[in-house]
């Protein structure tokens, strides 16, 4: 068994502490997070340790650690985290949940979450720092970028590549053999059949209400 630290103390931090307890050999010491952000003792049962004094109390060697923070502004703020803790010579945890098939071919980074039924194809590569939530599709020969946050039931069709610090939102799909620029926002649903630009955000418009009520409908 080996000690981590999950850094974050927001409901994805939490989560990712139930995922490594239930399902791997870690055993979570604690959470962190930068001094500004601590606002209680404790979290989830465990002690917050500042990411400032980590070292006093987890230092690198004795424990691995696994950046838990979301998707805010393009994530960068998990990114910022990440660099700053792997100059600091931290080891980075990563999980990929059991029923996740994955091939020799494949090539992932650290620092990456895989939740539960994902499809993941030979000879697709993910970067550091990447998130991919529950149920999503990932094509052959495909590549997901570092600092990316893929949510849940995405296609990503074979030969796609997706640019650095880009984000994909539910039920959103990429046509085969598009290159995603980075910082990309790609909103739930939104279908992409081109190249994409940096920084390029695509938002499909949401389902309109119907004039009547429920209860007018009889249904």
């Amino acid at each position: 068994m080996k000690d981590m630290v999950v850094v974050g103390t927001a409901l994805f931090a939490e989560v990712v502490r139930d995922y490594f307890h239930e399902y791997t050999d870690y055993r979570v010491r604690a959470f962190a997070c930068h001094a500004r952000y601590k606002t209680h003792d404790t979290f989830g049962g465990l002690p917050i340790v500042t990411i400032e004094e980590l070292e006093r109390h987890h230092p690198p060697g004795e424990v691995d650690v696994f950046v838990a923070i979301g998707y805010r502004k393009m994530n960068k703020l998990r990114q910022a985290t990440y660099e700053e803790l792997k100059a600091r010579g931290y080891s980075f945890a990563s999980f990929i949940a059991p029923n996740v098939k994955t091939w020799s071919s494949n090539r992932f980074g650290e620092n990456v979450f895989i939740f539960e039924n994902n499809v993941i194809q030979p000879h697709v590569q993910i970067g550091n720092n990447t998130i991919l939530w529950s149920g999503n599709h990932i094509g052959h020969h495909s590549s997901i970028g570092n600092h990316c946050f893929i949510s849940s039931h995405v296609v990503v069709s074979g030969s796609c590549k997706i640019g650095d610090n880009s984000f994909l939102g539910v039920n959103s799909t990429l046509h085969d053999s598009l290159s995603i620029g980075p910082e990309n926002l790609i909103g739930a649903g939104a279908v992409i059949a081109r190249d994409t630009r940096e920084r390029e955000v695509f938002v499909p418009s949401a389902t309109k209400a119907f004039p009547k009520t429920s209860d007018q409908l009889e249904f």
